[in-house]
């Protein structure tokens, strides 16, 4: 009996373990924050020329094509928010400023098939 309780032991650490690892850490593509939303991962891209959003779904490209969404940012007691409009592939672009460090961003999108999800990011 307890070889059986060994092994399933084992058997559940290493199904948790290599479920964690698929949908977990995500590294950023373009050097912005990463966070996960929905069985989504985004990265958001802080940059002179604008802030892009990039969605990944399961490692691969999400087209953005027929999404819409907003962003919504708090900096420095100000609340602004900036739409968000589909910039090719799976980018979606604000034309905004580049936001300050601390910045608490919340983006809104929905797709084309009006499923809605919203993710939080911090500017560091």
């Amino acid at each position: 009996m307890t070889h059986m309780s060994s092994f399933l032991t084992a058997l559940m650490f290493t199904v948790t373990t290599t479920f964690a690892w698929a949908h977990g850490d995500f590294q950023p593509q373009h050097g912005g924050v990463v966070q996960t939303a929905s069985d989504l991962q985004f990265e958001l891209v802080n940059s002179d020329s604008g802030v892009v959003l990039y969605v990944m779904d399961h490692g691969k490209p999400k087209p953005a094509q027929g999404a819409s969404g907003k962003l919504t940012i708090l900096s420095k007691g100000k609340k602004t928010e900036v739409p968000l409009a589909v910039s090719g592939g799976n980018a979606l672009k604000a034309a905004v400023e580049k936001l300050p460090s601390g910045s608490k961003v919340v983006a809104a999108l929905t797709w084309s098939n009006r499923q809605f999800v919203t993710v939080r990011f911090l500017i560091k």
